[in-house]
Protein backbone atom coordinates (compact mmCIF):
# COMPACT_ATOMS: atom_id res chain seq x y z
CA UNK A 1 0.00 0.00 0.00
CA UNK A 2 1.00 3.47 -0.72
CA UNK A 3 -1.91 5.46 0.03
CA UNK A 4 -4.82 5.09 1.68
CA UNK A 5 -7.49 7.23 2.98
CA UNK A 6 -10.21 7.77 5.75
CA UNK A 7 -12.70 10.33 6.94
CA UNK A 8 -12.50 10.73 10.76
CA UNK A 9 -15.49 11.31 12.86
CA UNK A 10 -16.14 11.53 16.23
CA UNK A 11 -17.67 8.67 18.16
CA UNK A 12 -17.62 9.18 22.09
CA UNK A 13 -16.25 12.33 23.36
CA UNK A 14 -12.77 11.33 25.17
CA UNK A 15 -13.40 12.81 28.43
CA UNK A 16 -9.37 14.15 29.31
CA UNK A 17 -8.84 16.27 25.89
CA UNK A 18 -7.51 19.90 26.59
CA UNK A 19 -7.77 22.82 24.63
CA UNK A 20 -4.59 23.42 22.56
CA UNK A 21 -1.87 25.56 24.53
CA UNK A 22 0.13 28.24 22.20
CA UNK A 23 3.95 27.26 22.72
CA UNK A 24 6.68 30.13 22.57
CA UNK A 25 8.41 30.93 19.27
CA UNK A 26 11.27 28.10 19.43
CA UNK A 27 14.54 27.95 16.90
CA UNK A 28 14.04 24.82 15.06
CA UNK A 29 17.22 25.23 13.57
CA UNK A 30 19.71 25.63 15.80
CA UNK A 31 21.10 22.20 15.72
CA UNK A 32 23.94 21.67 12.59
CA UNK A 33 23.49 19.37 10.03
CA UNK A 34 25.44 16.22 10.10
CA UNK A 35 24.57 14.30 7.30
CA UNK A 36 22.80 10.82 7.36
CA UNK A 37 24.29 8.96 10.42
CA UNK A 38 23.35 11.74 12.29
CA UNK A 39 19.78 11.84 11.35
CA UNK A 40 19.74 8.15 12.29
CA UNK A 41 21.02 8.71 15.51
CA UNK A 42 18.35 11.87 15.97
CA UNK A 43 16.13 9.02 15.25
CA UNK A 44 16.62 6.58 17.80
CA UNK A 45 16.75 9.50 20.19
CA UNK A 46 13.42 10.38 18.95
CA UNK A 47 12.03 7.61 19.59
CA UNK A 48 13.36 6.53 23.02
CA UNK A 49 11.76 10.47 24.17
CA UNK A 50 8.59 9.75 22.21
CA UNK A 51 8.33 6.21 24.28
CA UNK A 52 8.84 7.52 27.45
CA UNK A 53 6.75 10.29 26.89
CA UNK A 54 3.87 8.81 25.34
CA UNK A 55 4.24 5.58 27.74
CA UNK A 56 2.67 8.50 30.53
CA UNK A 57 -0.15 9.37 28.30
CA UNK A 58 -1.00 5.30 27.21
CA UNK A 59 -1.42 4.55 30.97
CA UNK A 60 -3.61 7.61 31.33
CA UNK A 61 -5.70 6.57 28.44
CA UNK A 62 -5.74 2.78 29.58
CA UNK A 63 -6.60 3.46 32.74
CA UNK A 64 -10.01 5.63 31.72
CA UNK A 65 -11.05 2.93 29.60
CA UNK A 66 -10.95 0.14 32.08
CA UNK A 67 -13.00 -0.73 34.51
CA UNK A 68 -15.87 2.05 34.30
CA UNK A 69 -16.11 2.36 38.02
CA UNK A 70 -13.24 3.83 37.98
CA UNK A 71 -14.04 7.08 35.73
CA UNK A 72 -15.33 8.81 38.77
CA UNK A 73 -11.42 9.89 39.34
CA UNK A 74 -11.35 10.67 35.90
CA UNK A 75 -11.61 14.67 35.38
CA UNK A 76 -13.61 16.74 32.23
CA UNK A 77 -10.45 18.53 29.72
CA UNK A 78 -11.43 21.69 28.75
CA UNK A 79 -11.65 21.31 25.13
CA UNK A 80 -13.98 17.82 25.88
CA UNK A 81 -16.17 19.76 27.96
CA UNK A 82 -16.95 22.68 25.68
CA UNK A 83 -17.61 20.09 22.80
CA UNK A 84 -19.88 18.34 24.87
CA UNK A 85 -21.60 21.05 25.74
CA UNK A 86 -21.85 21.44 22.03
CA UNK A 87 -23.27 18.06 21.72
CA UNK A 88 -25.99 19.50 24.09
CA UNK A 89 -26.84 22.27 22.98
CA UNK A 90 -28.29 19.98 19.90
CA UNK A 91 -30.21 17.81 21.42
CA UNK A 92 -33.82 17.54 22.27
CA UNK A 93 -35.04 17.68 25.76
CA UNK A 94 -35.96 13.95 26.36
CA UNK A 95 -32.67 12.75 25.35
CA UNK A 96 -31.17 15.62 27.78
CA UNK A 97 -33.57 14.18 30.25
CA UNK A 98 -32.86 10.39 29.36
CA UNK A 99 -28.77 11.45 29.89
CA UNK A 100 -29.61 12.86 33.36
CA UNK A 101 -31.88 9.38 33.75
CA UNK A 102 -28.45 7.47 33.11
CA UNK A 103 -26.32 9.58 34.90
CA UNK A 104 -28.27 9.25 38.37
CA UNK A 105 -28.34 5.19 37.79
CA UNK A 106 -24.67 5.21 37.47
CA UNK A 107 -24.02 7.31 40.54
CA UNK A 108 -26.56 5.09 42.36
CA UNK A 109 -24.39 1.76 40.99
CA UNK A 110 -21.36 3.04 42.37
CA UNK A 111 -22.99 3.57 45.88
CA UNK A 112 -23.93 0.21 45.94
CA UNK A 113 -20.85 -1.24 44.58
CA UNK A 114 -22.80 -2.81 41.68
CA UNK A 115 -20.46 -2.91 38.39
CA UNK A 116 -21.05 -0.64 35.38
CA UNK A 117 -21.87 -1.35 31.63
CA UNK A 118 -20.54 1.75 30.50
CA UNK A 119 -17.14 2.94 29.51
CA UNK A 120 -15.18 6.22 30.95
CA UNK A 121 -16.57 8.44 28.14
CA UNK A 122 -20.08 7.24 28.50
CA UNK A 123 -20.47 7.76 32.05
CA UNK A 124 -19.18 11.75 31.28
CA UNK A 125 -21.40 11.65 28.31
CA UNK A 126 -24.39 11.17 30.55
CA UNK A 127 -23.31 13.50 33.01
CA UNK A 128 -22.17 16.82 31.08
CA UNK A 129 -25.72 16.79 28.99
CA UNK A 130 -27.09 16.02 32.54
CA UNK A 131 -25.38 19.42 33.54
CA UNK A 132 -26.35 20.94 30.54
CA UNK A 133 -30.03 20.34 31.41
CA UNK A 134 -29.88 21.42 35.10
CA UNK A 135 -27.94 24.28 34.13
CA UNK A 136 -30.44 25.60 31.02
CA UNK A 137 -33.17 25.09 33.66
CA UNK A 138 -31.69 27.53 36.62
CA UNK A 139 -31.22 29.91 33.56
CA UNK A 140 -34.79 29.45 32.07
CA UNK A 141 -36.09 29.71 35.63
CA UNK A 142 -34.12 33.29 36.77
CA UNK A 143 -35.49 34.54 33.41
CA UNK A 144 -38.98 33.85 34.24
CA UNK A 145 -38.60 35.30 37.75
CA UNK A 146 -37.38 38.26 36.43
CA UNK A 147 -40.05 38.83 33.62
CA UNK A 148 -42.75 38.22 36.38
CA UNK A 149 -41.77 41.28 38.40
CA UNK A 150 -44.54 43.77 38.53
CA UNK A 151 -43.04 46.79 36.26
CA UNK A 152 -44.56 49.47 37.99
CA UNK A 153 -43.49 48.12 41.24
CA UNK A 154 -46.97 47.40 42.75
CA UNK A 155 -47.85 43.99 43.75
CA UNK A 156 -45.72 41.09 45.22
CA UNK A 157 -43.59 39.34 42.76
CA UNK A 158 -42.33 35.78 43.03
CA UNK A 159 -39.69 34.73 45.61
CA UNK A 160 -36.11 35.20 44.84
CA UNK A 161 -34.70 31.96 43.58
CA UNK A 162 -31.81 30.67 46.17
CA UNK A 163 -29.90 29.36 43.40
CA UNK A 164 -26.04 28.31 43.09
CA UNK A 165 -24.01 29.47 40.25
CA UNK A 166 -23.44 27.50 37.04
CA UNK A 167 -21.97 24.12 37.35
CA UNK A 168 -19.12 23.91 35.41
CA UNK A 169 -18.04 20.31 35.11
CA UNK A 170 -14.68 20.88 33.68
CA UNK A 171 -11.17 19.87 35.49
CA UNK A 172 -13.73 18.27 38.42
CA UNK A 173 -13.27 14.50 39.40
CA UNK A 174 -16.68 12.62 37.62
CA UNK A 175 -17.68 11.30 41.15
CA UNK A 176 -17.19 14.89 42.27
CA UNK A 177 -19.22 15.94 39.99
CA UNK A 178 -22.12 13.43 40.21
CA UNK A 179 -22.37 14.45 43.82
CA UNK A 180 -22.80 18.07 43.17
CA UNK A 181 -24.89 17.43 40.22
CA UNK A 182 -27.25 15.91 42.58
CA UNK A 183 -27.35 18.97 45.17
CA UNK A 184 -27.76 21.73 41.76
CA UNK A 185 -30.38 20.12 40.52
CA UNK A 186 -32.32 19.50 44.18
CA UNK A 187 -31.48 23.22 44.37
CA UNK A 188 -32.89 24.36 41.09
CA UNK A 189 -36.34 21.87 41.97
CA UNK A 190 -37.20 23.70 45.40
CA UNK A 191 -36.81 27.49 43.11
CA UNK A 192 -38.83 25.86 40.53
CA UNK A 193 -41.57 24.71 43.11
CA UNK A 194 -41.33 28.20 44.86
CA UNK A 195 -41.90 29.73 41.56
CA UNK A 196 -44.33 27.60 40.62
CA UNK A 197 -46.40 28.11 43.93
CA UNK A 198 -46.59 31.72 43.39
CA UNK A 199 -47.63 31.12 39.28
CA UNK A 200 -50.62 29.33 40.68
CA UNK A 201 -51.37 31.76 43.14
CA UNK A 202 -51.52 33.89 40.18
CA UNK A 203 -53.57 32.05 38.09
CA UNK A 204 -56.16 31.93 41.05
CA UNK A 205 -56.23 35.45 41.24
CA UNK A 206 -56.74 35.71 37.53
CA UNK A 207 -59.67 33.92 38.29
CA UNK A 208 -61.42 35.49 40.63
CA UNK A 209 -60.80 38.58 38.73
CA UNK A 210 -62.56 36.66 35.94
CA UNK A 211 -65.50 35.73 38.19
CA UNK A 212 -66.03 39.08 39.54
CA UNK A 213 -66.14 40.71 36.49
CA UNK A 214 -69.22 38.00 35.31
CA UNK A 215 -70.93 39.64 38.32
CA UNK A 216 -70.36 36.46 40.09
CA UNK A 217 -72.75 35.19 42.86
CA UNK A 218 -72.35 32.67 45.85
CA UNK A 219 -72.37 30.32 43.65
CA UNK A 220 -69.77 31.19 41.42
CA UNK A 221 -67.56 31.48 44.29
CA UNK A 222 -67.60 27.82 45.33
CA UNK A 223 -65.67 26.74 42.08
CA UNK A 224 -63.14 29.33 42.83
CA UNK A 225 -62.52 27.84 46.57
CA UNK A 226 -62.78 24.26 44.39
CA UNK A 227 -59.70 25.76 42.14
CA UNK A 228 -58.24 27.01 45.17
CA UNK A 229 -58.52 23.60 46.97
CA UNK A 230 -56.44 22.26 44.11
CA UNK A 231 -53.56 24.39 44.25
CA UNK A 232 -51.44 22.46 45.72
CA UNK A 233 -52.12 19.18 43.41
CA UNK A 234 -51.61 21.39 40.26
CA UNK A 235 -47.98 22.46 41.82
CA UNK A 236 -47.30 18.74 42.30
CA UNK A 237 -48.24 17.77 38.58
CA UNK A 238 -46.17 20.38 37.04
CA UNK A 239 -43.18 19.45 39.00
CA UNK A 240 -43.65 15.73 38.33
CA UNK A 241 -43.72 16.56 34.43
CA UNK A 242 -40.68 18.25 34.87
CA UNK A 243 -39.06 15.23 36.60
CA UNK A 244 -36.26 13.65 34.47
CA UNK A 245 -38.04 10.31 34.32
CA UNK A 246 -41.30 12.02 33.17
CA UNK A 247 -39.51 13.57 30.24
CA UNK A 248 -37.42 10.51 28.94
CA UNK A 249 -40.66 8.19 28.96
CA UNK A 250 -42.50 10.92 26.80
CA UNK A 251 -45.30 11.44 29.21
CA UNK A 252 -48.42 13.29 27.90
CA UNK A 253 -49.28 16.27 30.12
CA UNK A 254 -52.53 16.35 31.75
CA UNK A 255 -55.12 17.06 29.64
CA UNK A 256 -58.45 18.56 31.15
CA UNK A 257 -61.32 16.23 31.66
CA UNK A 258 -64.28 15.94 29.34
CA UNK A 259 -68.04 16.99 30.61
CA UNK A 260 -70.33 14.02 30.65
CA UNK A 261 -74.24 13.51 30.08
CA UNK A 262 -74.77 13.37 33.73
CA UNK A 263 -72.53 16.28 35.51
CA UNK A 264 -74.72 18.65 33.12
CA UNK A 265 -77.79 18.54 35.31
CA UNK A 266 -75.88 18.70 38.44
CA UNK A 267 -74.96 22.22 39.04
CA UNK A 268 -72.57 21.33 41.76
CA UNK A 269 -71.04 18.41 39.40
CA UNK A 270 -71.19 21.32 36.55
CA UNK A 271 -68.66 23.25 39.25
CA UNK A 272 -66.51 20.11 40.14
CA UNK A 273 -66.05 19.61 36.45
CA UNK A 274 -64.96 23.54 35.61
CA UNK A 275 -62.98 23.26 38.72
CA UNK A 276 -61.13 20.44 37.91
CA UNK A 277 -60.47 21.99 33.65
CA UNK A 278 -59.37 24.86 35.19
CA UNK A 279 -57.21 23.01 37.64
CA UNK A 280 -55.11 21.20 34.31
CA UNK A 281 -54.33 24.86 33.66
CA UNK A 282 -50.05 24.76 32.97
CA UNK A 283 -48.95 27.39 35.92
CA UNK A 284 -47.35 29.55 33.01
CA UNK A 285 -50.34 29.71 30.90
CA UNK A 286 -50.63 33.64 29.35
CA UNK A 287 -53.14 35.24 32.12
CA UNK A 288 -55.19 36.57 29.51
CA UNK A 289 -56.40 32.73 28.02
CA UNK A 290 -56.67 31.85 31.67
CA UNK A 291 -59.00 34.45 31.94
CA UNK A 292 -61.65 33.02 28.97
CA UNK A 293 -61.37 29.85 30.41
CA UNK A 294 -62.32 31.23 33.99
CA UNK A 295 -65.08 33.46 32.32
CA UNK A 296 -66.66 30.11 30.63
CA UNK A 297 -66.55 28.09 33.78
CA UNK A 298 -68.74 30.68 35.49
CA UNK A 299 -71.16 30.63 32.89
CA UNK A 300 -71.52 27.11 32.62
CA UNK A 301 -71.79 27.08 36.58
CA UNK A 302 -74.64 29.57 36.16
CA UNK A 303 -76.90 27.71 33.65
CA UNK A 304 -75.92 24.56 34.60
CA UNK A 305 -79.12 23.91 36.01
CA UNK A 306 -81.60 25.89 33.58
CA UNK A 307 -80.17 25.16 30.24
CA UNK A 308 -77.79 22.19 30.49
CA UNK A 309 -76.80 21.84 26.51
CA UNK A 310 -75.53 25.20 27.08
CA UNK A 311 -73.66 24.23 30.30
CA UNK A 312 -71.55 21.89 28.09
CA UNK A 313 -70.62 24.36 25.63
CA UNK A 314 -69.31 26.32 27.55
CA UNK A 315 -67.59 23.75 29.58
CA UNK A 316 -66.43 22.91 26.22
CA UNK A 317 -65.07 26.14 25.58
CA UNK A 318 -63.10 26.22 28.79
CA UNK A 319 -61.32 23.37 28.02
CA UNK A 320 -60.11 24.30 24.68
CA UNK A 321 -58.92 27.91 26.43
CA UNK A 322 -56.70 25.27 28.24
CA UNK A 323 -55.83 23.34 25.96
CA UNK A 324 -54.34 26.72 23.91
CA UNK A 325 -52.64 27.83 26.98
CA UNK A 326 -51.15 25.40 27.98
CA UNK A 327 -49.57 23.89 24.42
CA UNK A 328 -48.32 27.73 24.29
CA UNK A 329 -46.70 27.70 27.66
CA UNK A 330 -45.07 24.14 27.30
CA UNK A 331 -44.16 25.32 23.80
CA UNK A 332 -42.56 29.02 25.48
CA UNK A 333 -40.58 27.27 28.07
CA UNK A 334 -39.23 24.81 25.89
CA UNK A 335 -37.91 27.38 23.71
CA UNK A 336 -36.42 29.54 26.80
CA UNK A 337 -34.55 26.11 28.28
CA UNK A 338 -33.71 25.56 24.48
CA UNK A 339 -32.37 29.28 24.15
CA UNK A 340 -30.36 28.98 27.03
CA UNK A 341 -28.52 25.82 26.61
CA UNK A 342 -27.61 28.00 23.07
CA UNK A 343 -26.55 31.26 24.68
CA UNK A 344 -24.55 28.94 27.44
CA UNK A 345 -22.61 26.64 24.34
CA UNK A 346 -22.20 30.56 22.53
CA UNK A 347 -20.64 31.97 25.49
CA UNK A 348 -18.14 29.53 26.32
CA UNK A 349 -14.99 31.27 26.00
CA UNK A 350 -11.29 29.06 25.55
CA UNK A 351 -8.99 29.24 28.30
CA UNK A 352 -6.40 31.59 27.62
CA UNK A 353 -3.55 31.55 25.95
CA UNK A 354 -5.39 29.39 23.51
CA UNK A 355 -6.79 29.95 19.84
CA UNK A 356 -10.12 31.91 20.74
CA UNK A 357 -13.51 29.87 19.75
CA UNK A 358 -15.62 31.84 16.94
CA UNK A 359 -18.28 34.23 18.63
CA UNK A 360 -21.46 35.19 17.37
CA UNK A 361 -23.01 38.34 18.99
CA UNK A 362 -25.62 38.45 16.71
CA UNK A 363 -26.95 35.09 17.81
CA UNK A 364 -25.90 36.47 21.42
CA UNK A 365 -28.53 39.24 21.17
CA UNK A 366 -31.73 37.22 19.97
CA UNK A 367 -31.12 34.69 22.41
CA UNK A 368 -30.32 37.29 25.68
CA UNK A 369 -33.70 39.31 24.52
CA UNK A 370 -35.71 36.35 24.71
CA UNK A 371 -34.79 35.29 27.72
CA UNK A 372 -34.96 38.61 29.12
CA UNK A 373 -37.73 39.89 27.24
CA UNK A 374 -40.03 36.77 26.66
CA UNK A 375 -40.03 37.92 22.68
CA UNK A 376 -40.43 34.90 20.68
CA UNK A 377 -37.54 34.18 18.00
CA UNK A 378 -38.17 35.00 14.23
CA UNK A 379 -37.75 31.89 11.77
CA UNK A 380 -34.74 33.90 10.36
CA UNK A 381 -33.67 34.27 13.87
CA UNK A 382 -33.68 31.01 14.64
CA UNK A 383 -31.76 29.75 11.61
CA UNK A 384 -28.91 32.41 12.78
CA UNK A 385 -28.89 31.13 15.96
CA UNK A 386 -28.72 27.27 14.67
CA UNK A 387 -26.31 28.26 12.21
CA UNK A 388 -23.68 29.56 14.88
CA UNK A 389 -23.97 26.41 16.90
CA UNK A 390 -23.36 24.51 13.88
CA UNK A 391 -20.63 26.10 12.76
CA UNK A 392 -18.93 26.84 16.80
CA UNK A 393 -19.38 23.25 17.14
CA UNK A 394 -17.86 21.98 14.09
CA UNK A 395 -14.44 24.08 14.56
CA UNK A 396 -14.45 22.43 17.79
CA UNK A 397 -15.01 19.03 16.75
CA UNK A 398 -12.00 19.73 14.21
CA UNK A 399 -9.98 20.70 16.90
CA UNK A 400 -10.91 17.62 18.85
CA UNK A 401 -10.23 15.22 16.28
CA UNK A 402 -6.79 16.53 15.35
CA UNK A 403 -5.60 16.42 18.89
CA UNK A 404 -7.19 13.13 18.92
CA UNK A 405 -4.84 11.88 15.72
CA UNK A 406 -1.66 13.17 17.47
CA UNK A 407 -2.79 11.10 20.41
CA UNK A 408 -2.88 7.88 17.81
CA UNK A 409 0.36 8.82 16.97
CA UNK A 410 1.54 9.09 20.25
CA UNK A 411 0.23 5.58 21.47
CA UNK A 412 1.06 3.76 18.27
CA UNK A 413 4.94 4.78 19.13
CA UNK A 414 4.67 4.21 22.71
CA UNK A 415 3.10 0.34 21.42
CA UNK A 416 5.23 -0.51 18.49
CA UNK A 417 8.15 2.08 18.83
CA UNK A 418 9.88 4.44 16.29
CA UNK A 419 9.81 8.25 16.23
CA UNK A 420 6.71 10.55 15.81
CA UNK A 421 6.33 14.25 15.12
CA UNK A 422 3.34 16.61 14.21
CA UNK A 423 3.81 19.56 11.46
CA UNK A 424 1.16 22.19 10.37
CA UNK A 425 2.16 23.11 6.99
CA UNK A 426 0.55 25.47 5.14
CA UNK A 427 -2.95 24.53 3.48
CA UNK A 428 -2.91 20.99 5.84
CA UNK A 429 -5.01 21.07 8.86
CA UNK A 430 -2.42 18.47 10.45
CA UNK A 431 0.19 16.35 9.56
CA UNK A 432 1.58 13.50 11.14
CA UNK A 433 4.78 11.16 10.78
CA UNK A 434 5.59 8.29 12.03
CA UNK A 435 8.76 5.88 11.88
CA UNK A 436 7.58 2.67 13.00
CA UNK A 437 10.62 0.41 14.34
CA UNK A 438 13.14 -0.74 11.99
CA UNK A 439 12.20 1.48 9.34
CA UNK A 440 14.47 4.53 9.56
CA UNK A 441 15.82 6.54 8.75
CA UNK A 442 14.51 6.16 4.69
CA UNK A 443 11.07 5.22 5.09
CA UNK A 444 7.97 6.36 7.26
CA UNK A 445 4.39 6.86 7.25
CA UNK A 446 2.58 9.76 6.99
CA UNK A 447 -1.12 11.22 7.73
CA UNK A 448 -2.12 14.71 6.25
CA UNK A 449 -5.47 16.09 7.40
CA UNK A 450 -7.06 18.09 4.88
CA UNK A 451 -10.72 19.54 5.25
CA UNK A 452 -11.85 16.29 7.02
CA UNK A 453 -10.10 14.09 5.22
CA UNK A 454 -6.92 11.70 6.49
CA UNK A 455 -4.97 10.61 4.01
CA UNK A 456 -1.99 8.37 4.99
CA UNK A 457 1.02 7.48 2.97
CA UNK A 458 4.21 5.51 2.68
CA UNK A 459 7.21 8.08 2.69
CA UNK A 460 10.56 8.10 1.80
CA UNK A 461 13.45 10.47 2.35
CA UNK A 462 14.46 12.20 -0.72
CA UNK A 463 13.41 13.75 -3.84
CA UNK A 464 11.11 12.59 -7.29
CA UNK A 465 13.12 10.87 -9.61
CA UNK A 466 14.32 7.39 -11.00
CA UNK A 467 14.98 4.68 -8.10
CA UNK A 468 17.31 1.77 -7.96
CA UNK A 469 15.79 -1.49 -8.11
CA UNK A 470 16.95 -2.12 -4.76
CA UNK A 471 15.69 0.87 -3.66
CA UNK A 472 12.03 0.41 -5.32
CA UNK A 473 12.16 -3.22 -3.87
CA UNK A 474 12.21 -1.84 0.20
CA UNK A 475 9.93 0.76 -0.94
CA UNK A 476 7.14 -2.26 -1.95
CA UNK A 477 8.51 -4.21 1.39
CA UNK A 478 7.61 -0.82 3.60
CA UNK A 479 4.27 -0.56 1.90
CA UNK A 480 3.50 -4.01 2.41
CA UNK A 481 3.96 -3.73 5.94
CA UNK A 482 2.12 -0.11 5.75
CA UNK A 483 -1.08 -2.57 5.50
CA UNK A 484 -0.62 -3.58 8.88
CA UNK A 485 0.57 -0.11 10.49
CA UNK A 486 -2.93 1.52 8.93
CA UNK A 487 -4.85 -1.15 10.48
CA UNK A 488 -3.05 -0.72 13.84
CA UNK A 489 -3.54 3.33 13.22
CA UNK A 490 -7.50 2.47 12.95
CA UNK A 491 -7.78 -0.10 15.79
CA UNK A 492 -5.69 2.86 18.16
CA UNK A 493 -8.26 5.41 16.79
CA UNK A 494 -11.23 3.58 17.82
CA UNK A 495 -9.86 2.86 20.67
CA UNK A 496 -9.89 7.16 21.55
CA UNK A 497 -13.08 7.75 20.20
CA UNK A 498 -12.94 8.25 16.47
CA UNK A 499 -14.42 6.14 13.85
CA UNK A 500 -12.40 5.48 10.87
CA UNK A 501 -12.35 3.29 7.89
CA UNK A 502 -9.47 3.28 6.00
CA UNK A 503 -9.89 2.81 1.96
CA UNK A 504 -6.87 2.10 0.20
CA UNK A 505 -6.12 3.79 -3.06
CA UNK A 506 -2.61 2.88 -4.30
CA UNK A 507 -0.76 -0.12 -3.99
CA UNK A 508 2.56 0.15 -5.28
CA UNK A 509 5.15 2.37 -4.77
CA UNK A 510 6.65 5.13 -2.10
CA UNK A 511 6.06 8.91 -1.92
CA UNK A 512 9.13 11.16 -1.94
CA UNK A 513 9.81 13.47 1.04
CA UNK A 514 11.66 14.67 4.20
CA UNK A 515 10.07 14.11 7.74
CA UNK A 516 8.73 17.37 9.14
CA UNK A 517 8.90 19.03 5.89
CA UNK A 518 7.19 22.45 4.85
CA UNK A 519 6.86 23.82 8.43
CA UNK A 520 7.09 22.38 12.12
CA UNK A 521 4.54 23.04 14.96
CA UNK A 522 6.34 22.62 18.46
CA UNK A 523 4.00 20.95 20.90
CA UNK A 524 3.42 22.18 24.06
CA UNK A 525 0.19 20.74 25.80
CA UNK A 526 -1.91 20.00 22.89
CA UNK A 527 -2.14 19.70 18.94
CA UNK A 528 -1.98 22.59 16.71
CA UNK A 529 -0.28 24.65 19.41
CA UNK A 530 2.93 26.23 18.93
CA UNK A 531 4.39 28.38 16.33
CA UNK A 532 3.81 27.45 12.16
CA UNK A 533 7.34 28.53 10.85
CA UNK A 534 8.21 28.20 7.26
CA UNK A 535 11.20 25.83 6.39
CA UNK A 536 14.02 26.96 4.25
CA UNK A 537 15.13 24.85 1.39
CA UNK A 538 16.53 21.87 2.32
CA UNK A 539 19.55 22.67 1.07
CA UNK A 540 20.37 25.12 2.77
CA UNK A 541 18.50 24.05 6.40
CA UNK A 542 20.15 22.58 9.14
CA UNK A 543 18.99 19.60 10.49
CA UNK A 544 15.35 20.15 12.35
CA UNK A 545 14.82 19.76 15.91
CA UNK A 546 11.49 18.51 17.16
CA UNK A 547 9.59 17.96 20.22
CA UNK A 548 7.75 14.64 20.16
CA UNK A 549 3.95 14.29 20.50
CA UNK A 550 4.20 12.85 23.49
CA UNK A 551 4.95 16.20 24.99
CA UNK A 552 0.77 16.67 25.03
CA UNK A 553 -0.58 16.47 28.43
CA UNK A 554 -4.23 15.31 29.49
Amino acid sequence: MSVGAAFPTLDLVAPGVAFPTQAPPVDLYAVPDAGAAQVGDAAAQASTQVSDAATQVSDAVSHGLQEAGQAALEALGTLSGVLLAGRAAMLTTRVLASAAVRAAEEQRCLERQEALSATAAEQWEAAAYAVARANARRTALLARHARAKDPGGGGQGPPRPDLPPPLDPVSRPLGALRADLVRFEEAVRRAEAAQTDWEVGRLTDVMDEAGDAEEADEADDTWRRLIRERREAMVSRHLTSRDPGAEQAGRAPVEPPRATADAERDTDAVRRLGADILAALDPQAAPETVELAAASVGRAARHAAENPTRARRHLGEARKFVQDANRRARARRAEEEWAAAQLDFLTRRAPEGTEPLPEAPDAERSLRRLLEDGMPLTPEERRLVELRVTERLTHLEALYVRAQLTEVMTELAARYGGPADATCPEGQELRLDWTPEGWGPDHWLRATLVRGTLRIATMYRGGPGERRPEDRAVDDERCAEARRRIDEFAVVARELGLDMDVRIEQTEGARPGLPGEDGTVVLDGALGTGTRRRAPDHEATAARKHRTVGDRTR
